[in-house]
């Protein structure tokens, strides 16, 4: 299916708070996306005061996402929860999942209201079936929220480019504002999947087209994306502001490690995230299997957490490859297994397959290692190098073979491993976290609201 799901594994997600401070632009695109961030990193920002439902001007906002139930989805459960500890008035529209299938509840003040969806299927029936039920929920939904909480603002999280929709109903009939969240880009993992553009690709570039014309700002998770919203969005570049998916350090946390994962080997290396085609888990397992039987290594124990369309598929695999004694499979965990993994491996991977979309999207996984200090292994990736620098190791193209002798290299050489760890660690608190891009949010807001307050003002008169 279309739908994304970079964030499958863990249970609680995202919140912080702090002040970015501007990266030096480089090049052309580095300029026009420094210029589109400006107005949200200013060191002080006004305080968010929250209007009665019939003020001109409030602070209600209702974010509608698809893509995991809330507070499943780490970016949106950060946004939301920063928004409503500086005083707005935050409503949630989502799916239901496992863990999240409560029609209702408040959690830490924000209203969530979820919604049923068909299982997840392939092909274009399946599709109709899931974005047809998507939609209808979030109309409905939405009026109930109208009706009973009120909002200002709905704040649209992709995938699927369909809620502009929704948008648009409440836009032109009440007058709300839209922004565009955009965490995925629709057209580049249509032909990342399927191989192809055609009228299907095309249909996905009139969508995005379309939601970004309807967006009074939209919001980018790093540079890449930020130069879509203008270049092929063609928003204006002050309307635009890159909010990275940082980690919550008061989540993602050191545990002690846990010796019996290695089910007796020396090593572990661990992968955390969607189990998809995109993901790369097969390349993964190509990789694992040259080091057992190209350089004879059985030290190595390697655990793969998360859930996803491609779990049954790859672990067929593994079993195909003779590989199952070498490779857990967990499936969705907590967060206390979640960080106990990853605070005893070695090593930390991501195969995410080179492609368009990978090539521009920011993983968040990458920057979890990173928080705990990991050394990572990856395809060499744009979004990919911008996040980890020198905490990983890059591997050219789509050589397994290469990927397995990496991973071997840095098991090797624990003094590397410690010093790459390091600096990933430190990227990451002094840069990365979440406590960095909560000015950016909310200066996109307050950007948001200024557009509000002026289109509010009374026409002056002419005096004669």
């Amino acid at each position: 299916m279309l739908t994304r799901f970079r964030d499958d594994c863990g249970a609680d997600h995202l919140d912080q708070a702090g002040v970015a401070k501007p990266s030096i632009p480089v090049g052309v695109e580095g300029e026009l996306c420094e210029l589109a961030g400006s107005d949200a990193t200013s060191a002080e920002l006004p305080a968010a005061s929250k209007s009665g439902n019939n003020g001109p001007v409030g602070r209600r906002v209702l974010i509608v996402v698809e893509n995991l139930p809330v507070p499943f989805d780490r970016r949106v459960w950060s946004e939301a929860t920063t928004l409503s500890r500086h005083g707005y008035e935050v409503s949630v529209i989502c799916p239901k999942g496992p863990g999240a299938t409560a029609s209702f509840e408040m959690i830490e003040g924000i209203a969530v209201y979820r919604h049923w969806l068909p299982g997840e299927g392939h092909g274009v029936l399946s599709y109709v079936a899931e974005y047809g039920a998507a939609l209808f929920w979030e109309f409905v939904l939405s009026l109930r929220v109208l009706a009973t909480r009120g909002f200002d603002v709905v704040h649209a999280c992709n995938p699927p480019d369909l809620i502009f929709l929704v948008g648009a109903f409440h836009k032109f009939l009440f007058g709300k504002s839209f922004i565009y969240d955009q965490h995925d880009i629709n057209p580049e993992f249509y032909e990342a999947k399927f191989g192809r553009r055609g009228f299907l690709w095309q249909a996905l570039v009139l969508l995005e087209r379309l939601t970004f014309a309807l967006s009074d700002i939209s919001i980018a998770p790093n540079r890449s994306f930020c130069a879509i919203a203008i270049e092929r969005g063609r928003m204006q570049p002050d309307r635009v502001f890159v909010v990275r998916s940082g980690p919550n350090l008061s989540r993602v946390r050191s545990l002690p490690p846990d010796p019996a994962l290695k089910k007796g080997r020396k090593f572990l290396a661990a992968y955390v995230g969607v189990i998809a085609k995109p993901e790369g888990i097969d390349l993964l397992l190509e990789a694992v299997k040259h080091i057992v039987t190209k350089r004879h290594r059985d030290d190595v124990q390697f655990v793969v957490v998360g859930s996803g369309p491609e779990l049954e598929e790859v672990k067929k695999l593994a079993t195909t490859f003779q590989l199952d004694e070498f490779v857990t499979f967990t499936g969705r965990v907590d967060d206390a297994t979640l960080f106990t993994i990853l605070s005893t491996a070695d090593v930390c991977v991501d195969p995410d397959r080179p492609n368009p979309m990978n090539d521009k999207s920011t993983m968040n996984k990458i920057m979890e290692y990173m928080a705990l200090g990991k050394p990572i292994v990856q395809f060499d990736l744009s979004e990919g190098r911008v996040s980890a620098g020198a905490a990983s190791l890059y591997v050219q193209n789509s050589d397994t073979a290469e990927f397995g002798d990496k991973i071997l290299e840095l098991l090797d050489d624990p003094v590397r491993r410690d010093h790459m760890g390091e600096f990933g660690r430190k990227r990451v608190y002094s840069e990365l976290a979440w406590d960095h891009e909560e000015a950016n949010l909310l200066g996109a807001y307050e950007k948001l609201f200024s557009l509000r307050r002026s289109l509010s003002r009374p026409a002056r008169c002419c005096r004669t």
